[in-house]
Parts: structure tokens; sequence; C-alpha cells
């Protein structure tokens, strides 16, 4: 089976979809962006790659055979709630699977399955290191509750984009092999 991509599109900043839908695209890679709404950006880049894919058939098939090919990326509307992309990404999660997601939580469910794991600051998960990141997490959060830690995390600047782009990149490479 070849390599698919799911990213838990709710919280993604549109610098770091707009990363993985160029790599989706140049690879013709299976992407699933589930979102509890509709992602503009996404449903365009659909649409285009799906017109790229097309044009060139347009000279040998008729037009029953060319509505059949399809962009390799496609946005799933999850209904809204807690966990609701969450539990769909985990359903679709495999050993073949690259997922994407700022929640550690998740990350951790799609590592059981054998998935590969990264976050959107291009940190890479796996069961070796999931556990400590997970109680990272856990202590935050309790100083958080405490006043003793406010929580905030580090903006995005272009270094984080650009981390994220190379670990990325790294995975789809280290995967695909």
């Amino acid at each position: 089976m070849s390599l698919n991509i799911l990213v838990d599109a709710d919280s993604m900043l549109p610098a770091m979809r707009a990363i993985i839908l160029r790599r989706a695209v140049k690879g013709n890679i299976e992407t699933v962006f589930a979102s509890d709404r509709l992602l503009k950006d996404v449903e365009e880049a659909v649409k285009n790659h799906t017109a790229q894919l097309r044009a060139p058939l347009r000279q040998v098939l008729d037009k029953t055979e060319i509505r059949k090919v399809r962009s390799s990326i496609r946005m799933a509307i999850v209904p809204q709630g807690k966990d609701s992309a969450d539990d769909y990404i985990v359903s679709l999660a495999d050993e073949n699977s690259l997922v994407i997601s700022h929640d550690i939580p998740l990350l951790s469910r799609v590592i059981e399955k054998g998935a590969a794991a990264i976050d959107d600051r291009g940190n890479v998960y796996t069961k070796e290191n999931i556990r400590t990141r997970l109680s990272e997490r856990d202590v935050n959060g309790i100083l958080r509750q405490m006043q003793v830690f406010d929580g905030k995390t580090k903006r995005f600047d272009a270094r984080t984009v650009e981390k994220f782009a190379n670990a990325f990149d790294s995975m789809i490479t280290s995967l695909s092999v």
C-alpha cells in the first residue's frame, strides 16, 4: 500500500495547509483534511488538482471517463463536537499513514495504530517519545489550572513554518521509500 496523509485541519494554520497541499499535489498522495467546517483553501486545491489531472486526458478519453479522474486530496467534514475529527482520523489511520495534528492525545492514538505522526511545529512523535510528551502536556495543564503557568505557546513565525516544512518533507521522503 502507498502512503496517505491525514490532517487534523481544524486547528491547522493556512500556511501549514498550503505546504501539505503542495506536496500532496506534487506526489499525487492520498490526503484527507478532516474538519468540522469547509476549508476554502482545501476546496480550491482539490478543484485545481482535479483539473490538472484531467487536462492531458481530454484528447484521449470521453467525458464519462474523464469525470472519473479526481484529485487524491479530499476534505472530510465531520460533525461538530469534541474529538469528532480525531475519531475520524483514528478510524482511517494505519501503518501507511502520516498524521499531522497539534493534538498530542490524537497523535498518541494513531501511533498506537502504527501511523507516523508529526505536529504543526515540525516535531516528530514516535512510540518512544509520545508518553513523555503526553506527561509534559498533563503537567502543563495542571500548572495552568494552578495559574502558575499561563500556557502561552510560541507564536508561529517563518522559522516555525520552515521547521514544519523540512520535517514534513523528511517524513514523506522516509515513508515513501
